[in-house]
């Protein structure tokens, strides 16, 4: 049971409702935004802001879903760890490259550039204070300023908004394997996603 009540889209005031149609990429994942709704003009900020984010971008969607997942992860965020998006797909991620997430670093299926993002994301999901001059070399193997100025922001958007709706424990609606409350780490590669999005 979430923590936070949830409101149905048919009780989101008008105006998010038109901002959440218009959004097909960033928190349509259910749980959070029917929670955000119940302050309708944050919830329209947070959406504007992710939606940026993912229309500005100049990094890949599959790469993106990629340190999303991995973050989500991390956070043991079950909602965010069960969906996947669309845009991704359509741009090559396969649930082969998800359970690939398990061991990134062994993995053959995975790009140079998408391991260093990985690592990245790592770090940053479990001890930031470990990012050192080291961390951002590695990157720029791969990455120009700007691509790790955007990987770097869907990092700490992942990281943030994922925690949150981790702490509000949003599970009711995903199927039992993402509810179960047994105190073992679900981890999205042994689960099945549960849908796609925008």
């Amino acid at each position: 049971m979430p923590r936070v009540s949830t409101l149905p889209a048919e009780h989101w005031r008008e105006d998010l409702r038109d901002v959440a149609a218009a959004d097909s990429a960033t928190l349509v994942e259910q749980g959070i935004v029917r929670v955000l709704a119940n302050s309708p003009d944050f919830a329209k900020a947070v959406l504007t802001f992710g939606g940026g984010l993912y229309g500005s971008t100049v990094l890949s969607r599959r790469l993106i879903e990629l340190v999303r997942i991995r973050v989500a992860f991390h956070n043991q965020c079950r909602s965010c760890m069960a969906i996947r998006y669309q845009s991704a797909l359509d741009d090559g991620l396969t649930e082969g490259a998800v359970c690939s997430l398990e061991r990134p670093e062994e993995a053959d299926d995975l790009s140079a550039a998408e391991k260093a993002a990985l690592v990245y994301a790592d770090i940053s999901s479990t001890n930031h204070f470990a990012i050192d001059d080291g961390t951002f070399a590695a990157l720029r193997v791969h990455f120009n300023e700007q691509e790790i100025v955007e990987l770097g922001t869907f990092i700490a958007f992942f990281i943030g908004f994922g925690r949150l709706a981790a702490s509000w424990h949003l599970v009711d609606d995903l199927p039992e394997a993402y509810r179960r409350d047994d105190g073992l780490t679900i981890k999205p590669w042994r689960e099945a996603a549960i849908g796609v999005r925008g």
